[in-house]
């Protein structure tokens, strides 16, 4: 592993960008500590691509004259030519110089990279990279899909409508009605392809339901309206592995406000997500063991049917009156690898990244098995029966 190039790709043209940096940050600075050969891949905010070694650092996005050294970049194009399981990127200049990638370590957070874009040109040029692949990427990322998949499945998940741009332009009042006379308030409105709680209202009548949506599809042209859990304790798992995955402990999340907001989750004591705010997380969650072992299996279950590999992370809504689980969102790259709940669990950690990398590779080795020959005799029966094609 040590004389292979781990690319480190992060930012991207989404709203979770700069969450997408604090990740790739992480996971750059750890990879330097396993001794590995790490290049930074920086996407920008309006989808511009950046590399260079001095992006492996924090400080430098933080700094004030940020956008004037990007300026003084090399610019890169990949190599189509010699990119085949790997990835080559060649300097414009008259020096053609060569970065060579060997494997690649998506760090991306929402659409752009976490919804199997990536992974599609991962998978075109035969490069083993980190994580779920593309279909398993597509669904999760969108709520909507995510749910209708969850019924199909019969696994509990909490009442919903949605719908899109188009359709509230032309029938907003009718859309009100079904909302108000099919879901029960309170409820929540959220964009359909976005995570870190941006954009997302509690609602607890009507005369907040149509500003809540208008926020909504700021953000999408898709929105998601589903009924809150109350009594509510927000309950994680992780999930590491391939074919035989293991679940982490279960971590509660606590929250100051009426949901798990993006201030808790980044922010506030230092922001759940990265571990910090100690107070604001219970680990392992306070839950009998019947209740736990029972999330884990499903967290594993959904995991499995997905088609998840690598590492995700599943959320679920746990009515503590009700004594019911509704299965809630998957993350297929969780916030700084939820590097935290895995260290409670027992795997710090550099050894969560050295294994993250080994199963891509292993998850990479088992492609080449596949066969992507079909011979055939299409094209000589074609050029008998006269195929009229104009060339």
């Amino acid at each position: 592993m040590n004389n292979k190039t781990i690319g480190v790709f992060f930012g991207g043209k989404n709203p979770e960008h700069d969450v997408s940096i604090i990740t790739g940050q992480l996971i750059i600075s750890e990879l330097k500590k396993l001794k590995c050969n790490v290049m930074p891949i920086y996407i920008g905010k309006a989808g511009e691509w950046y590399i260079d070694k001095k992006l492996g650092a924090l400080k430098f996005f933080v700094g004030m004259e940020k956008e004037e050294m990007l300026k003084s970049f090399e610019k890169y194009y990949i190599d189509l030519q010699n990119s085949r399981g790997k990835i080559v990127f060649k300097a414009k200049s008259i020096f053609s110089k060569k970065i060579t990638i060997d494997i690649a370590f998506p760090a991306f957070h929402g659409e752009n990279g976490e919804d199997g874009t990536i992974q599609g040109l991962f998978e075109f040029l035969n490069i083993p990279y980190i994580g779920c692949n593309v279909a398993s990427s597509a669904i999760a990322i969108d709520k909507i899909l995510t749910k209708m998949f969850y019924k199909s499945q019969c696994i509990p998940t909490t009442e919903f409508i949605f719908f899109k741009q188009d359709q509230w332009g032309k029938n907003k009042n009718n859309l009100l009605n079904k909302i108000k006379e099919e879901l029960t308030w309170p409820i929540f409105v959220k964009p359909a392809k976005l995570g870190s709680s941006i954009g997302m209202t509690k609602v607890v009548n009507e005369n907040e339901l149509e500003n809540a949506c208008e926020v909504a599809l700021h953000y999408g042209n898709k929105i998601l309206i589903e009924e809150s859990v109350e009594n509510l304790a927000d309950i994680t798992c992780a999930i590491l592995g391939n074919d035989n995955p293991k679940a982490s402990l279960l971590q509660e999340s606590l929250f100051t406000s009426d949901h798990f907001s993006y201030e808790d989750k980044y922010l506030n004591n230092g922001g759940v997500q990265f571990g910090n705010a100690q107070k604001n997380i219970i680990i392992p969650a306070e839950l009998n063991k019947e209740t736990t072992k029972q999330i884990q299996n499903l967290a594993i279950k959904i995991f499995k049917l997905f088609g998840c590999s690598g590492i995700s992370r599943i959320d679920f809504l746990y009515d503590k009156s009700k004594n019911q689980i509704y299965a809630n969102e998957v993350n297929t790259m969780p916030g700084t690898l939820y590097h935290h709940l895995w260290k409670k669990s027992g795997i710090d950690i550099g050894e969560l990244i050295e294994k993250l990398i080994k199963l891509a590779l292993a998850k990479n080795k088992e492609k080449q098995n596949i066969s992507r020959i079909f011979r055939s005799d299409l094209l000589n029966q074609a050029k008998l029966i006269k195929l009229q094609i104009n060339n």
